[in-house]
């Protein structure tokens, strides 16, 4: 039997050519994305060696003893009659690394949050994300190539050039309160986290779920981040009425391997301790092992379930690992500079996964994958839930009692400002005022970006 030769030479993804990781961050660089026209490469001129600005000159008089000293025989050599000795330094090369990339919000007005997919391997049909863009830095994540749709890399950009809808609840209010509409449960957060760091200040997810209770609409939450606990008093009130469930997402339990593979979400045990906490006020809650990685995380399906189980989850469910578009090269990327020893392993376990391929995005397969390997991890994972008791029963939200909300404007209708010094991708910032009342639609908008003074936005 032939045997196939994976060697792979550097500078083609090899762990020789991998870039240096970055602490904070998932991505270790910013790759092009898909729509990019042209390429920028920082090359070397030679001026870094001297740790000085291209264009400084340091004049020497003369008759200074260190220059002299310099020149054979103890005499200074002019430039020209009476002019002083011009010299450039070359200093010993002490280059100081780029500083890390920060994180940055942009506003935006958007036109509609709702977002609707028939996909057969989705289990909902409508959801909304409040923020593009995610600062987790989950370097597997699927939403990456997103990004490029704003003209921004799926890289380090999408971690940290974040855009908050900044008039995510208001959007929402009117799209929910359009004759004819039909509830159904809308997920919160399927692309990016809604529960992101940034949601500390910017509050958007808080407020759709005031406007969740306050309508009576059914959701349901996927997240990795521990702040999902900081709304418990909406999610208990909204549980009561078998109106949500929350999802945490849990890849591993191992904080080393988490600071590298998702740098900036919760902390495992915050996880579970999160699951507990909403558990304990009677929130309906389930875990997802997602994804799953050959070689990396694969091992800990089942500490991961017995855990949550223990911290009182109801349901599972797991996916494998999905490099669409420009996700491929960021995890190969990430491969070789945190597991150098075996990428190529992980990589080709994948291939076999995906039929030969690094990515499946047909329908019924993308998910858990397919061949021997896929079956194994669905024979485990139906062996480990069995046990556990979990997944015995299936909460059915109720879209019964649904009551379409107060129109803008109304009293009693809560308003979520953006926050101080917030500002619209224009550069203008956002006013804080009450939405004019009795207007609908585009006029409603053109009205807000009057009162702000953001009216190019929508010329």
């Amino acid at each position: 039997m032939a045997r196939t030769d994976h060697s792979f030479p550097a500078g083609s993804g090899s762990p020789a050519a991998a870039p240096a990781a970055l602490r904070g961050r998932g991505a270790v660089t910013n790759v092009r994305h898909r729509f990019q026209q042209d390429d920028r490469v920082r090359i070397d001129d030679g001026w870094s060696a001297s740790g000085l600005p291209a264009d400084f000159v340091e004049t020497v008089p003369d008759n200074s003893p260190a220059f002299a000293a310099d020149v054979p025989g103890g005499q200074a050599r002019r430039s020209g009659p009476g002019s002083p000795a011009t010299v450039i330094p070359i200093l010993p090369d002490a280059r100081i690394a780029p500083a890390a990339p920060k994180t940055t919000v942009t506003a935006e007005e958007a036109r509609k949050v709702l977002s609707r997919n028939d996909s057969p391997d989705i289990p909902f049909d409508v959801a909304v994300n409040p923020y593009r863009g995610c600062e987790h830095g989950c370097v597997y994540c699927y939403a990456r190539p997103t990004h490029s749709y704003l003209g921004y890399s799926p890289g380090l950009d999408f971690e940290t050039r974040l855009v908050a809808k900044a008039n995510a609840v208001q959007a929402l209010r009117a799209e929910i309160s359009r004759p004819g509409y039909k509830p159904s449960p809308i997920n919160i957060g399927s692309a990016t986290d809604a529960y992101q760091p940034i949601e500390r200040d910017w509050r958007l997810t808080r407020g759709m779920l005031e406007l969740m209770l306050e309508t009576r609409h059914p959701l349901t939450i996927v997240t990795k981040n521990a702040l999902v606990a900081r709304d418990l008093d909406l999610l208990a009130a909204l549980a009561e009425q078998k109106l949500v469930v929350v999802y945490m997402s849990i890849t591993t339990l191992d904080a080393d391997m988490a600071r590298t593979l998702e740098p900036r979400a919760a902390a495992p045990w915050r996880r579970l301790e999160a699951v507990r906490n909403l558990t304990a006020a009677g929130v309906p809650v389930g875990v997802l092992v997602a994804p799953v990685i050959p070689f990396i995380n694969d091992d800990a399906m089942e500490h991961i379930l017995q855990e949550s189980k223990a911290a009182g989850a109801h349901y599972a469910s797991y996916t494998v690992v999905r490099l669409p578009w420009e996700v491929k090269t960021l995890f190969e990327d990430w491969l070789n500079a945190h597991y150098p020893d075996r990428a190529q392993r992980v990589l080709h376990r994948i291939e076999d996964l995906r039929n030969g391929r690094r990515n499946d995005p047909n329908f019924g397969s993308r998910m858990r994958g397919t061949g021997i390997w896929a079956d194994l991890l669905r024979q485990r994972f139906a062996v480990a839930t069995r046990k556990l008791g979990l997944n015995r029963h299936r909460l059915a939200l109720d879209c019964d009692h649904f009551q379409p909300p107060l129109p803008a404007g109304t009293a009693d209708v809560p308003v979520f400002p953006s926050p101080v010094g917030a500002q619209a991708s224009s550069g203008v910032p956002f006013a804080s005022a009450v939405p004019v009342a009795g207007a609908y639609g585009r006029g409603a908008r053109q009205l807000r970006a009057m009162v702000a003074g953001q009216l190019s936005l929508f010329d």
